[in-house]
């Protein structure tokens, strides 16, 4: 929603640093600046304005953008914040060690109580919490069924064999060593052909993602919420590369976080706020969180660093913070204010976040959300995507836009189906 055209004018945009956190994600950041590229021209063919990317070389991953948008030429520069190699390197378990995974995580997600909680507020995200669990047992019970049917084919038809070979000789054989030995081999078939399925099914989790999200989940709960060190160091650094950016000739620093990339987001700006590195006439601070899964993390039991970083965040003035989800999306908390939901809101003086929904089911046409409808994990992305009956969400415009997000949302109502009232059992925050 732009400004009342009746009041002071903010001055445009010109210039604009972007920094795109991803969700936990393997895949290279190129997808990014590929996806950017071709939506980015739908959207501008829909809307009417236009808009261009570059590639950008050097030592950090992204892309320049010009657009002219209602008679403003503005220019960003987007640069993916990349910790796709932490994501590779806590995805290396081999088939054993990720149901290991599968009974910690369950486990930690039972026995604390916030398997309940969560399921209080959205049963979507919860449901594709529990896919890759359902998945990977189904899986072991097929490899079970099938390995045991090796084994009782391989046997039968070897005892029936030995059975014929002494019938021509006349000869007898040991009862007991013999069914002793067939019992080994039994169970030597059903192993490897129960293991060989299993390999069959984990070379094609492209498509079935159970892996993939059972590896995200015990990736969040692998310390009961608390950061593991490498991700800590990785945040600081984003820390530093986004403080360096403020103190850069632009008129906005938009930070966005996809997903996982939500709270990872909210650690770091909480940090730079902290460690008081926002210029008082810098640039403008904005915090946009899209498609979050923030409770997956602040409900857990030592999950103390993102809860007091939630509580921080949600009182500053320092900076514009816009949630944005849609209950369409079913692998997102949709309208859960996340600081709210996690029970450390303020008694007073909170500000933020600003929730409401990218109405997924309004903003695009009858056809596309039938085709979209059932990719749950394309509609987790398509906050980044074209909107073919765009409403005043507009990712483009937002991040190559002559309006800096506060601009944008000004007056803007939070939608009223939003859950703000505290749900989790864990509140406690860090010192």
């Amino acid at each position: 929603m732009a400004p009342d055209p009746s009041g002071p004018q903010p001055v445009p945009v010109s210039r604009r640093r972007v920094f795109y956190i991803p969700g936990y994600d393997p895949i290279h950041p190129r997808r990014y600046r590929e996806l950017y590229r071709t939506e980015s021209a739908e959207q501008a063919g829909i809307s009417g304005y236009e808009i261009g990317i570059t590639p950008r070389s050097g030592d950090r991953y992204g892309w320049d953008v010009a657009a002219t948008m209602d008679g403003h030429r503005v220019q960003a520069q987007v640069e993916v914040l990349v910790w796709s190699d932490l994501v590779r390197a806590s995805m290396s378990n081999g088939i054993g060690a990720t149901y290991l995974q599968l009974v910690r995580t369950a486990w930690t997600y039972t026995r604390s109580g916030t398997l309940r909680r969560l399921m209080w507020m959205r049963k979507g995200p919860v449901i594709a919490a529990l896919y890759p669990v359902a998945m990977l047992l189904a899986q072991a019970l097929v490899a079970l069924v099938f390995g045991a049917l090796a084994g009782t084919v391989v046997t039968r038809g070897l005892d029936w064999l030995a059975d014929f070979a002494l019938g021509l000789f006349g000869a007898t054989a040991d009862g007991a060593i013999w069914s002793g030995a067939l019992t080994v081999l039994w169970w030597a078939c059903l192993l490897a052909a129960g293991y060989g399925v299993l390999r069959w099914f984990k070379a094609r989790d492209g498509k079935l993602f159970a892996y993939y999200l059972m590896h995200d989940y015990a990736h969040s709960c692998q310390l009961d919420g608390a950061y593991p060190d490498d991700l800590e160091a990785r945040l600081k650094d984003f820390t530093d590369v986004i403080a360096h950016a403020l103190n850069d000739d632009v008129d906005e620093v938009l930070v966005v976080g996809h997903s996982s990339g939500a709270h990872l987001g909210v650690s770091i700006l909480a940090n730079l706020i902290r460690q008081k590195r926002v210029p008082a006439n810098g640039p403008a601070l904005s915090f946009l969180s899209l498609g979050q899964v923030v409770p997956m993390v602040s409900f857990l039991p030592k999950a103390d660093r993102l809860r007091a970083d939630l509580h921080y965040l949600s009182q500053r003035e320092e900076l514009t913070w816009i949630d944005v989800t849609a209950p369409g999306d079913g692998c997102a908390f949709a309208l859960c204010d996340p600081v709210a939901v996690s029970g450390v809101a303020p008694a007073r003086g909170k500000r933020w976040p600003l929730v409401f929904s990218a109405a997924f089911t309004m903003a695009l046409s009858e056809e596309k959300w039938k085709a979209l409808r059932w990719r749950f994990f394309r509609l987790h992305f398509q906050y980044l995507c074209a909107f073919d009956r765009p409403r005043d969400y507009d990712y483009f415009r937002i991040t190559s836009g002559p309006l800096t997000l506060g601009a944008r949302y000004a007056g803007r109502e939070p939608s009223r189906s939003r859950i703000d009232v505290a749900v989790s059992a864990h509140t406690s925050m860090a010192a």
